[in-house]
């Protein structure tokens, strides 16, 4: 399952910023999922649930944003969402989730309909940050 794995990335990576697969001394991970990862939470919790069993830490500590899509023009320099955009639908989604590069065939700059444009954010999945407790084991 395509969110076990990143689940299983995540913790990877926090372990080896953090030195250590006990993971008792965390207060806070952040993790950001990029929007065009249509990403099941559900799943990428329970992922986390499992890939953290034994390890001291709870899935609470784990917080998950959404980071929104964001396009921006080459051309006129507009930035754009996904919502801004309603001839995006379910199918296109998944195509793009797929192979975001594939934005092209679905969309075009609203301002100048150029299709010369970059994805800004909401792609993949990004730690942004990994709060550990003191020596006291306050955050």
């Amino acid at each position: 399952m395509h969110e076990w794995a990143l689940a299983e990335a995540v913790i990877s990576t926090v372990e080896k910023n953090t030195g250590s697969t006990d993971l008792s001394m965390l207060q806070e991970v952040t993790v950001l999922l990029g929007e065009l990862q249509n990403i099941d939470i559900e799943a990428f919790s329970k992922g986390l649930e499992m890939m953290t069993k034994g390890k001291g830490a709870d899935l609470e500590l784990f917080q998950l944003e959404i980071e929104k899509a964001v396009f921006r023009c080459n051309y006129c320099g507009m930035e754009w969402s996904l919502d801004d955009y309603p001839g995006v639908g379910e199918d296109e989604r998944e195509a793009i989730h797929f192979l975001p590069e594939s934005a092209h065939a679905y969309m075009k700059c609203p301002g100048c309909g150029s299709s010369d444009f970059v994805i800004k954010s909401g792609r993949g999945v990004t730690i942004k940050s990994i709060i550990v407790k003191d020596r006291e084991g306050r955050g």
